[in-house]
């Protein structure tokens, strides 16, 4: 069987029936429809996190349960590292993102935002590789990772000290490292 086009998904949406959408398979339409929506509005924020533009404002839940805001870092330059415990390229890169916390310490604000993990496995992972950067969790609505437009891990975005989208690198790439050090110097 062929893949259908984002478009033919959902044209396909829109001829099922009433008694298709509700019946027996309802459970899958659900699915289907929910995740044809997401990639719908990922694609749409993509489109807006260009550098220069306003990063998205959030809040998500911390270690501790607390509620964390981004703008509470307004003022300062911040990474955001969207990754996974499950990602062995996320995993693969936490020394060097070590390094450059350590060497940015008190000028860059680092955030690491988990996805797609449950909560014992997250927790497991900031522990066991000793993540000493603010850890916070993207869990319900509104995904973050979706605003973000992230669609590979690890991403990362430097928000400058004004909110806005200075640098997006996907995947675990030197170029986000010489970014940081031609940005502080």
């Amino acid at each position: 069987m062929s893949q259908l086009s984002r478009d033919q998904l959902g044209d396909a949406f829109n001829v099922l029936t009433d008694r298709v959408k509700e019946g027996m398979m309802a459970p899958l339409y659900q699915r289907m429809r929910e995740g044809y929506e997401k990639e719908l509005a990922r694609d749409k924020a993509k489109e807006a996190m260009k550098p220069g533009n306003l990063a998205p404002e959030f809040t998500l839940k911390d270690l501790d349960g607390k509620n964390f805001d981004l703008s509470s870092l307004r003022g300062k330059y911040v990474v955001l590292d969207f990754w996974g415990s499950w990602c062995g390229w996320c995993i693969k890169g936490i020394p060097e993102m070590k390094k450059a916390y350590e060497k940015y310490k008190g000028k860059i604000e680092f955030v690491g935002i988990d996805c797609n993990d449950t909560e014992d496995k997250w927790k497991k992972a900031v522990a066991e590789h000793q993540l000493p950067w603010i850890n916070v969790r993207n869990i319900g609505e509104p995904d973050v990772a979706v605003m973000y437009g992230v669609s590979g891990y690890p991403t990362k975005y430097v928000i400058d000290p004004e909110g806005k989208i200075a640098k997006q690198v996907v995947g675990e790439d030197p170029e986000f490292y010489m970014y940081l050090d031609a940005l502080m110097k």
